[in-house]
């Protein structure tokens, strides 16, 4: 190499070295004109990844919360957030200031996979009008009625059947939870459900499987995008989607082949309709991108939560075999011999009604919630968080948050039971998150929830497999987008 070539490479390095510290001054000037919450000072490039680990992000936050606050900035790399941690701080931001935190954050994987299209990750007034569209077509096909009652019974006949032909010996649920979880929201969507053998719905539950964990891993995209063509994972994520969509486009092309106004099946048909409604219209928001994102995105919510949330119930009743017991001996008390639980049991069921509750709460399945953003400048607690801030609500520092519940690290019922033995609904207790972008499928999964559980420990007893202990069955969570729990087998004994 040249004496002119060594120059020329220090001098680049030089500049480069300036203007990351110019950069860097930068931003601590910002930080002190905007009076932004506190938090630990970020290190060039690398912001605060020094002191979090992406494997467990909210682990990191909620330890930090324990320093800077209820309210404080964190960097992940160049992007800033602000942590909300607590029950109150949460309540106080989302519902008290539901505007001011209503927007979501612009999260550059999930802008890549939907160009700003769907229900969860859109924004402004194509949001307004998706989510005003998707809650008026849920309840138009029965979300929170008997019909929708109906189609869960009916799955958890074709569940409870699978789980009979193992014979009480050990199989993973994984799959089959999600298949029949899957073919609750395929009913809405589509008014039809798959058999779980079919070929097709496997690898579109694999492929939504992948992505979920691969969304919850380190994804440095979302930090580094302009770098997105060294990260393998984001690479994987969209070859996904692109594999999901073109199955959701062949469906589309079924129905619209099919379609009937005056037989309208699910979901699709009502938003093929309005599209027609609306074809004169030169810049309508139902547009395909719409549809398929919107589909795609109650599909995905529709499937991964419950499910996980119906394992996590599994396991611990194997963890815990005497509150198995508890909540199969207030069935036998209320519901007839031979029968089913039905929704209109549960108010007669606190215990039950407790436990899955409190699964809910300790499984703690999304403990980050979902990002927001800031649409203005806002004044929050004596601080000033810029437009366009995203803003991460630690829903799991809600679900353990000491001032709310008496042993926030233990399984506990009781959380829910007063001392009468009475269901009490708790404050604190928002898995769903709350406020403005709250899940629109928390009825749903309600429902699917008190049914599917306790129709399965109506017909089972959930045992650990031969040869392992209680004491040994694994609670630590598997993280990724949800916190799934570690492989397992279950044993299905037949209620005698």
């Amino acid at each position: 190499m040249s004496l002119l070539q060594c120059v020329g490479a220090s001098s680049l390095l030089y500049l480069a070295a300036g203007l990351v510290a110019l950069l860097y001054f930068l931003t601590s000037l910002k930080k002190t004109v905007c009076n932004l919450p506190p938090g630990p000072r970020p290190l060039p490039l690398i912001g605060n990844l020094n002191v979090v680990d992406l494997k467990k992000p909210f682990q990191s936050l909620t330890e930090l919360s324990k320093t800077y606050g209820n309210v404080f900035t964190v960097h992940f790399g160049p992007r800033k957030a602000v942590v909300l941690a607590g029950y109150e701080t949460i309540k106080d931001a989302l519902l008290n200031h539901a505007d001011e935190f209503g927007e979501r954050a612009e999260i550059p994987i999930f802008r890549k996979m939907t160009q700003g299209n769907g229900i969860a990750f859109s924004h402004g007034e194509l949001w307004k009008a998706m989510r005003r569209f998707t809650l008026s077509t849920l309840r138009d096909f029965g979300m929170g009625r008997r019909t929708i009652e109906v189609r869960i019974l009916e799955e958890l006949n074709s569940l409870v059947k699978y789980f009979e032909s193992y014979q009480g010996k050990p199989f993973d649920t994984k799959m089959i939870l999600n298949n029949a979880v899957s073919n609750v929201i395929c009913s809405i969507l589509f008014g039809e459900r798959f058999e779980y053998d079919d070929p097709a719905f496997l690898t579109l539950l694999k492929l939504l499987n992948e992505n979920t964990k691969l969304l919850g891993s380190p994804m440095l995209y979302n930090f580094y995008p302009s770098l997105g063509f060294l990260f393998g994972a984001s690479k994987t994520v969209l070859q996904n989607i692109n594999e999901l969509n073109a199955f959701l486009q062949k469906l589309f092309q079924e129905h619209k082949e099919e379609f009937n106004e005056n037989n309208l099946t699910g979901f699709v048909d009502a938003f093929l309709m309005k599209q027609q409604q609306e074809s004169k219209k030169p810049h309508t928001m139902f547009h395909n991108e719409s549809l398929l994102f919107s589909t795609l995105d109650l599909f995905a919510a529709g499937t991964e939560t419950t499910s996980t949330t119906v394992r996590w119930g599994l396991l611990l009743m194997m963890k815990y075999p005497e509150i198995q017991r508890k909540i199969q001996e207030e069935m036998n008390h209320v519901i007839e011999p031979g029968e089913m639980p039905k929704l209109e049991d549960r108010k007669k069921m606190p215990y039950t009604d407790a436990v899955i509750h409190e699964i809910q709460r300790f499984a703690n399945i999304v403990p980050m919630g979902v990002s927001r953003a800031t649409p203005t400048d806002v004044n929050f607690r004596g601080y000033v968080i810029p437009k366009g801030t995203e803003v991460i609500p630690l829903l799991t520092s809600a679900l353990n948050d000491e001032l709310h519940w008496k042993t926030p690290d233990q399984f506990n019922p009781s959380h829910f039971l007063d001392a009468d033995g009475n269901f009490i609904r708790r404050e604190a207790f928002i898995p769903f998150s709350i406020g403005r972008r709250a899940c629109v499928g928390e009825g749903l999964a309600k429902m699917e929830l008190f049914l599917f559980f306790a129709g399965l420990l109506r017909k089972f007893v959930f045992q650990a497999p031969p040869g392992v202990d209680k004491s040994d069955l694994d609670l630590t969570a598997d993280v990724g987008f949800t916190l799934n729990p570690m492989p397992h087998l279950v044993c299905a004994v037949p209620c005698e």
